[in-house]
């Protein structure tokens, strides 16, 4: 399988995504693929040619060889990968489809775009980002409990009993180098263990980043309208302004004052017939 090809295709990811979406894909081609790829598929290279049983009965050492590895770790393993790493294309492909839907507008609207940014994450894209997340921790842990079911935990022994027909009786079978196998499968188990919680983590930073912004609006939309509403409603008048008119203070030294006075008396009572 050309891994290559993957990796420069997913390597397009890291602009959407975020620290931990960045350290997930790390792990992923750095510690799981590079792995794989270099060491793990030698060292389980000879699993079938050096698995022996003490017995000379033909097909003896097929059957218990199926029976101890129904599946191969390394079939299971690319298989795994595979799953692991496509729920990043459909981040990939929306994008794509903003990105077509955007140049079609921006087309019929002479140069107006409908999307400002279109790997942003907002709306249908956060959505999506949010179901891979969900997708590759899921796919990540299904295939760790199926590894451990498969082969009742993560040990290699270096001593298997079958007792399958065609074998005569009870035999004894011994694979080839348990404990490098045993650390290679320990490896693979911890690294995906890592990357299933690089996914928690990333889909609880987004869901507390979403929730922040969600009340940042809710704060600046009442900030609105309290602001709207103090703008409608008429302001108080000066209280210096009520005070002239109301009462009227007189000097009595000042006699053009008493005048004064006397002549709004005499207004006032007039304007009133």
């Amino acid at each position: 399988m050309n891994w290559s090809a993957l990796e420069a295709l997913l390597s397009g990811v890291n602009k959407y995504s975020t620290v931990f979406g960045r350290i997930w894909l790390s792990m992923v081609f750095v510690f799981r693929v590079m792995v794989f790829v270099v060491a793990a598929q030698r060292v389980w290279g000879d699993e079938s040619k050096d698995f022996v049983c003490n017995t000379a009965q033909p097909g003896c050492n097929n059957v218990c060889y199926d029976h101890i590895f129904p599946i191969s770790h390394i079939r299971l393993w690319a298989l795994q990968l595979i799953f692991v790493t496509c729920p990043s294309l459909m981040v990939v492909g929306h994008v794509k489809y903003r990105e077509k839907k955007d140049q079609q507008y921006s087309t019929l609207h002479k140069g107006d775009h409908l999307y400002a940014n279109p790997g942003k994450k907002r709306g249908g894209l956060w959505w999506t980002y949010l179901v891979s997340l969900i997708f590759k921790a899921s796919f990540d842990a299904g295939f760790l409990y199926i590894l451990y079911h498969v082969y009742e935990g993560y040990d290699m022994p270096r001593l298997s009993k079958c007792s399958l027909e065609p074998c005569p009786n009870v035999v004894d079978c011994f694979i080839s180098r348990p404990t490098e196998k045993r650390i290679f499968t320990l490896f693979m188990v911890v690294s995906s263990a890592v990357c299933i919680l690089m996914c928690i983590c990333e889909m609880i930073y987004l869901v507390c980043k979403r929730i922040q912004k969600l009340l940042k609006r809710k704060k600046e939309a009442e900030r609105r309208m309290f602001a709207e509403r103090h703008e409608n409603t008429p302001l108080a008048r000066p209280r210096s302004e009520l005070r002239s008119q109301t009462s009227i203070r007189v000097d009595p030294t000042n006699t053009a004052s008493i005048q004064n006075l006397s002549n709004i008396t005499e207004e006032g009572p007039s304007e009133e017939k």
